[in-house]
Order: structure tokens, then sequence, then C-alpha cells
């Protein structure tokens, strides 16, 4: 059974991806990365957990593989509230929001899966900055580069398609599918680079 603890760090974490992303596309360029920063420092401050944050820490066992897979399911139920907020801002977070994912889907499966191999090791030395030496710097850096650069985020995938109009969702649920499961498969093996190459040891 899951805890209640585990339930609202998950889902706030997912929630301050949500709120991310919904300041991205509606500053966009390099103001928009910049804010979109204030999600995993938010993160940082509530102790939140955070699948692309977690992925290269957890334990490689059935119950690390278990408790991850609940983290990035409580993230996309976080980001999905937050876009119910975006459904009724006055802001066209939602055209935007269209735009992103019919990049994605241009782009296609397996080169967005690439693509977030790069986010997913942004990710990952930040938060290891952070919980390391206290550093931010590569946190509001790394955000902008893989906002700008367009390395997929899961998390904040997933804000972008539960904000898409239902009938997109319906008549493109395949292919979307297909993305969303490639960028979750290149995060979790870019958060793991760090680990299996040992960036981390002493020098």
């Amino acid at each position: 059974m899951l805890r209640v603890q585990l339930i609202k760090e998950g889902i706030l974490a997912g929630a301050m991806i949500g709120i991310a992303g919904f300041a991205y596309l509606a500053v966009g360029g390099f103001y928009g990365a910049l804010l979109f920063s204030f999600g995993l420092i938010s993160i940082y401050v509530y102790k939140l957990k955070l699948f692309t944050g977690t992925a290269g820490n957890f334990k490689l066992n059935p119950e690390g593989i278990a408790a991850l897979c609940c983290v990035l399911i409580l993230n996309i139920i976080g980001t999905a509230i937050i876009s119910m907020f975006a459904r009724v801002s006055p802001l066209d977070i939602q055209a935007k929001a269209v735009a992103v994912v019919n990049q994605r889907l241009t782009t296609g499966w397996w080169q967005c899966g690439l693509l977030a191999i790069l986010c997913g090791f942004i990710v990952d030395e930040a938060v290891y900055a952070w919980n390391s030496r206290q550093n931010i710097i590569p946190t509001v850096f790394g955000v902008c580069v893989f906002v700008l650069c367009g390395f997929c985020h899961c998390v904040a995938d997933a804000f972008y398609i539960s904000t898409l109009p239902l009938d997109m969702l319906k008549a493109d649920f395949g292919p979307i599918l297909a993305v969303y499961l490639s960028v979750v498969a290149g995060n979790f093996i870019g958060c793991n680079i760090r680990r299996f190459l040992r960036l981390d040891r002493q020098a």
C-alpha cells in the first residue's frame, strides 16, 4: 500500500512541473525556459518525488522499480490537475500545448526517445548537484538547455498531453502513447548515465 507521504510528494511534484510547463507555454522563448526552472527548484524546496529526480537513485530491485513507476503515475496525476487550470486560462495555453505535442509527433517516437536521454542526463546532474553541494546553477542553466533544445521531459510532456483537446487525444492516442513511452524510457536511460558510468565518484 502506498504511503500517504509518497502520494503527496509525487502528486505535488507533478503539479510543480505542470505549473512550470504552464509558465513556459504562457511566456515562451528564453524567459519561458528560465521560468520552467521554478518547477525543479520547488521540488528541492519541498523535497518532493519527481520521476527524473528519482530514476537515477532508486534501488535496483523489484521494490525500487515498483516505487519508481508509482512516482511517475503520481507525477502524471499532478500534471493533470494543473491542466484543468490551463483549460480555463484566458491565455491560449491549450493551443500552445497542441503545438508542442504535434512537434513531438512530427519528430517521431524514437527520435523523441533519443532526445529524452539528454534531458534525463541534465535533470539527474542538476538534482545531484543540489543534493551533494546545494548548487542551484546546474538546475537553472540545465532546464534552459533542455527546454530550448527540445529535449523531452516525460512529466512536462504529461502536462502538455493532459492539456490537449479531448478529440485530439482520441484521434491520435496511439502515436501520442508511443512517443510518450519512448520519452519515459529515454529519460530513464539518461538519468542513469551518472550511476552506470560512476561519474559521481570522489576524486
